[in-house]
């Protein structure tokens, strides 16, 4: 039977599809826009979202899996509530969801709080789920590389507590092969939770560090205030939004994002290889960046 990916044009989404496709899965995405990326061949595509209860109801008909990744949103808890019931009604019990590390303890962040909600429904509900929690996005460091090239600063106020980034790729492979394990289960399997990490965790010194070794010239930590960190995503996003990864930030710089014992060797053995590295993805950005006038 089919797999539905929803969330399937965003960083994660995109490689969770690859990667089922690769292993030889059947795929369907339920998606907004249908120009908005391409898929690759035999991947179903159902247009609609998450509050189109017609499209959804469409896109989980014979479907005896579910990826579901809803983006940050005004309305997220909304729609990832509303998700879980129609799958339900739908008969899909086999579920993988993308909640956030900490999504219990970092409950005045609002997304933080939605996924706690949305992974205690799971619970309640008898799925059959694996909740998986990543990390900090490495790939989130994409929207300040100019800032890190041109200007020497690393500005994401991460702070001193240390920040375990995880790479979307290795996000996506273990999201597919946990989708893959649910769906050739025999029966029904326990939920099971597992944190996303990467190898290190880094604060915003070390990062800077890594960055100054990189481009071979010195980079600097912009510190922990997230003031003007809220008033930059401001001009491109919402206040509300700005607002809330303001929340977030500080959370950071308070608590850290710390791995659990084990985390790191227990994704490496479902992965069978190393997860990937800050310092490869910084090698691999200054190896594609021109170099600033």
């Amino acid at each position: 039977m089919t797999i539905l990916v929803i969330g399937a044009t965003g960083r994660v989404g995109r490689h969770v599809v690859q990667q089922l496709v690769e292993r030889g899965a059947g795929v369907r995405v339920l998606t907004r826009d249908l120009s908005k990326v391409k898929f690759p061949a035999g991947v179903e595509v159902v247009q609609g979202d998450l509050l189109d209860l017609d499209s959804l109801r469409t896109a989980l008909n014979g479907v005896s899996t579910l990826f579901l990744l809803n983006a940050v949103s005004g309305d997220e808890f909304t729609q990832a509530l509303i998700a879980l019931n129609i799958a339900r009604g739908s008969g899909v019990e086999r579920v993988v969801y993308l909640s956030v590390i900490h999504a219990d303890r970092f409950v005045n962040v609002p997304h933080f709080a939605v996924k706690s909600g949305a992974e205690r429904m799971i619970e309640q509900m008898g799925f059959s789920a694996t909740i998986l929690r990543p990390a900090y996005f490495i790939d989130n460091d994409l929207m300040i590389k100019d800032v890190i090239v041109n200007y020497g600063v690393y500005p994401m106020p991460i702070g001193s507590k240390g920040i375990a980034m995880v790479d979307a790729r290795d996000i996506a492979e273990i999201a597919a092969i946990e989708l893959i394990r649910r769906k050739e289960a025999p029966g029904k399997l326990p939920i099971e939770t597992i944190n996303l990490v990467g190898p290190d965790t880094l604060t915003g010194s070390d990062v800077a560090m890594i960055w100054s070794d990189v481009l071979g010239r010195p980079v600097s930590y912009g510190g922990d205030d997230p003031t003007e960190f809220e008033q930059n995503l401001a001009n491109i996003m919402p206040k509300w939004m700005a607002y809330e990864m303001r929340l977030m930030a500080e959370r950071f710089v308070s608590d850290g994002m710390i791995p659990e014992i084990g985390d790191v060797e227990r994704l490496t053995s479902i992965l069978g290889r190393p997860l990937h590295s800050y310092r490869d993805f910084a090698i691999q950005m200054a190896a594609t960046d021109t170099k600033p006038a």
